[in-house]
């Protein structure tokens, strides 16, 4: 009994060392495509590898007598809005600092229930949010007067990102009682897939290039970006964070994105040699010191009706 109350933590622990990294396979791939065909090839290949587990038995899934209208909803914020903002406001900025934005995720959360679940945070919560926007406001500030490759709308659309991965928390919380992780998880990787690649076709047949759909296919760093983006960080990540908020609360599990931060940060500078400069420092320590915060004195649990 005591390993399995550990089993969430793991879990929560393991999908943020998978979503790190994921930021620096879908640098590496948008050098080669643009986003759109980058998520649809990467649901894609969640949605067929996931069929053909059901297929063969190795998952089952059933969603007979279940509330589907609620699933649209919850795929609607991730993977599909979330992703038009991460991808994009990955191509213009930098891992590292995608990183450092994606650990805003437990303030928002906290933002969230203090709205929709009628959860006020205390007035050191309070603090430490501002704390952590303060984080966010000197990286964006100083990347404007920066010769970085960054951008403010670089940032706008990363924290476009933050918003609906704040609200799939919320929502995959709340259905982990009708339904399976992996039913949530399948149905997310099927929306991604059907929605993705209509408008990736849409845009082939609009520039004459529809035979060119598969050519990135060719590209050895492409399928390698792929298989992890569409395998290890769409179905085996999303898996373990449905699993999570099935067990513990939206609130806890957001707090592992601060994992995520310091993986994809380090994957970045070393990896990738992207710049980290002084004032990435002080905002990402005011982020994470923020995040902490709100976490640490919190003493509400988000409440689920």
């Amino acid at each position: 009994m005591k390993n399995n109350a550990y089993l969430p933590y793991i879990s929560a622990a393991t999908t943020s060392l998978i979503f790190g990294l994921s930021f620096l396979f879908s640098k590496l791939a948008l050098e080669i495509v643009d986003p759109i065909t980058l998520i649809s090839f990467r649901f894609l290949t969640a949605f067929l590898v996931m069929t053909f587990l059901i297929i063969t038995k190795v998952i089952k899934v059933n969603y007979r007598n279940k509330p589907l209208r609620l699933l649209f909803l919850l795929a609607l914020s991730q993977p599909v809005t979330y992703f038009l903002f991460e991808t994009y406001g990955i191509k213009l900025s930098s891992s590292s600092e995608a990183g450092l934005m994606i650990s805003l995720i437990p303030i928002v959360v906290t933002l969230f229930a203090a709205v929709f679940l009628k959860e006020k945070p205390s007035l050191y919560q309070g603090l430490s949010i501002l704390i952590s926007i303060c984080g966010v406001f000197i990286i964006i500030l100083m990347n404007n007067v920066s010769s970085e490759t960054s951008s403010f709308w670089g940032t706008i659309l990363l924290f476009g990102a933050v918003i609906s991965a704040s609200v799939f928390n919320i929502l995959s919380r709340k259905l982990s009682y009708k339904f399976t992780p992996l039913e949530l998880t399948y149905f997310m990787m099927f929306m991604g897939a059907l929605f993705f690649n209509v408008i990736s076709i849409f845009n082939h047949v609009i520039n004459n290039t529809l035979d060119t759909y598969f050519q990135p296919l060719k590209n050895i760093n492409f399928i390698t970006s792929i298989l992890y983006l569409g395998i290890l960080s769409s179905i085996i990540a999303f898996f373990l964070i449905n699993f999570t908020l099935s067990k513990i609360e939206a609130s806890k599990s957001a707090i592992f994105a601060n994992l995520s931060t310091i993986v994809s940060v380090f994957a970045g500078v070393l990896i990738l040699k992207e710049n980290f400069y002084f004032y990435h420092l002080i905002g990402s320590f005011l982020i994470l010191a923020g995040v902490w915060g709100t976490n640490f004195f919190g003493r509400k649990k988000i409440k689920l009706t």
